[in-house]
């Protein structure tokens, strides 16, 4: 019998121990292999008509201290963009395609066959896609069937945020909201995303998801709880001549913006708007058509559109705090550290003088169900401040949107802005880049158009991007680096050109000193319309 001594033994031991591991591929130098970051949860937030500086965190006076936390805590874009209007900007962020690519701007039918709405890519990889809110892509007119979303509460009736008529629940028809019950579409929006959350966590919590909140505030009617105007009272007797400089003077010391403002132009206002007779008659003696110096108005009329600025100021008031109680539970859930948030507005702020719905009752309290008011573009100039223009102009204040990215395990340089120009376009792309996705489009689609921006989360870069490219009724625009040409209706032959990074609100119209750079912007343009309504012609 051969004895092996006790040191021996314990050597061939390890040894085993060694060569086993090293067989499983656990020892040796190498260490073991990590394993994958779960892939980050999507909060998408849309505001409907909210003007530039209408958030605290862009120079505001309306109280938003959720969203203000979200800029301290993440990023805030100074460039980023839409399309000018509602539901072409829906279908861009939801498709990552110029609206023109799939039959959106103009509206013409469905979307191609080969078109596809982010829950469609991101549900191979597992995602669960809720909505709540505003729809308005009609050319994926069902939420669930079309859009790819797993859970859906929308409204179809803007025109009335307290007891809508048309309601919709997975795609189901729902029974008209009676008056007086206590409904307001931005609470209930976030009560039913809420909703979808809960049931995501008791049922899918190993899943990551996708919740898009789309509000209808602080688009027409203004339309408030009481208590919510009550709270502003009398905050803007000072008129928006000098609400517009205010907000102007703290985008400039925020760091969101340079140079001079653009002005009121009260010569300036949507063609579809209702002629003075018509606003005496079914408004009142006191609404105002165009955005004439505060000075100029009488008592009565500075009471009155101070009372209306005062309701949109609470319908904005009141989104915030509605996305803090879904903040609240997506904490309540554990994954507010990986979830990514972003926050954009549809349009700028409105200049409509429109009577729709169940029509204005000059009798009622301004803000009520029965009262149906519009911004008008005294205040639109003031909430677009400090650029040009208004919803359905793509000017700047038509166009650019806040855009506020939170995500506490991607992003550390937080409170930072981002100077990189972006568009809606971009968040399809963003999204897929961070959920390592791979688009599911057919062999006959075009690229998406968008361009991811996950490298500005980092450093303020400017990713390598194509133009960015706009056209909603015969308005038209386009830029390539800080240089942008821009025609109005209806004007539609004439461009002007602008270099935004020394005249952002667009005051200086360089076309007669750089010629050559505006016919080679403006063929561009040519080609790029011509290119994308060859990929709405596909099948």
């Amino acid at each position: 019998m051969i004895t092996i001594p006790a040191c021996s033994a314990l050597r061939i031991l390890l040894c085993f121990v060694l060569l086993l591991a090293a067989r499983l591929g656990l020892a040796g130098s190498a260490d073991p292999a990590p394993s994958a970051p779960p892939p980050p949860n999507f909060l998408i937030l849309l505001a409907d008509d909210l003007g530039f500086s209408d958030l605290g965190c862009y120079g505001g006076e309306i109280a938003t201290p959720h969203l203000d936390a979200l800029a301290r805590g993440g990023l805030r874009f100074t460039q980023f963009y839409n399309t000018g209007r509602c539901w072409p900007s829906r279908s861009a962020l939801m498709s990552g395609h110029y609206p023109q690519q799939i039959r959106m701007d103009p509206p013409r039918g469905r979307l191609p066959d080969w078109a596809r709405l982010l829950p469609h890519h991101l549900k191979p990889r597992g995602y669960r896609s809720y909505h709540a809110g505003k729809w308005h892509i009609m050319g994926a007119p069902k939420v669930v069937a079309d859009g790819g979303f797993d859970r859906s509460y929308r409204t179809t009736d803007d025109d009335r945020n307290f007891n809508p008529g048309n309601h919709l629940e997975d795609d189901r028809p729902l029974g008209r909201v009676a008056p007086g019950s206590g409904y307001y579409t931005s609470t209930e929006y976030a009560n039913r995303l809420i909703g979808y959350l809960r049931e995501h966590a008791s049922e899918h919590p190993a899943k990551p998801f996708l919740a898009y909140l789309a509000f209808t505030v602080p688009h027409f009617p203004l339309q408030a709880p009481a208590e919510d105007i009550a709270r502003i009272a009398d905050r803007y007797s000072v008129g928006w001549d000098v609400i517009r400089e205010r907000r102007a003077n703290r985008a400039r010391q925020i760091g969101l913006f340079t140079g001079a403002a653009a002005p009121a132009e009260p010569g300036i206002t949507p063609y579809w708007n209702m002629n003075p007779a018509a606003l005496r008659q079914e408004i009142g003696a006191d609404e105002l058509g165009q955005a004439l110096p505060w000075a100029t108005l009488n008592a009565d009329q500075r009471r009155f559109q101070a009372t209306k600025m005062a309701i949109h100021a609470a319908m904005v008031e009141r989104m915030d705090r509605e996305i803090g109680r879904v903040l609240d539970q997506v904490r309540a859930m554990k994954a507010f550290t990986n979830t990514v948030i972003l926050f954009a507005s549809d349009n700028g702020a409105s200049a409509e003088l429109i009577n729709r719905g169940d029509r204005h009752d000059p009798k009622s309290v301004p803000g009520s169900a029965a009262s149906y008011l519009c911004l008008g573009p005294g205040w639109s100039s003031a909430a677009n401040s400090p650029f040009r223009l208004h919803k359905s102009w793509v000017h700047e204040g038509g166009i650019s949107t806040p855009l506020v990215v939170h995500w506490p395990a991607g992003i550390t340089n937080v409170g930072a802005l981002r100077h990189a120009p972006a568009h809606l376009v971009d968040v399809v792309p963003t999204i897929l880049e961070l959920a390592v996705a791979t688009p599911v489009f057919p062999t006959n689609a075009p690229p998406i158009a968008g361009t991811s921006l996950t490298s500005t989360f980092a450093r303020d870069v400017s990713p390598s991007r194509q133009p960015l490219y706009f056209h909603h009724d015969h308005n038209r625009a386009l830029r390539i680096g800080d240089w942008k040409i821009v025609s109005r209706r209806p004007a539609t032959n004439q461009w002007a050109l602008h270099h935004l990074g020394d005249d952002r609100a667009e005051q200086q119209d360089l076309s007669a000193t750089e010629p050559a750079r505006l016919r080679a912007m403006a063929q561009q343009w040519e080609e790029l319309t011509r290119q994308f309504a060859a990929d709405a012609a596909r099948p």
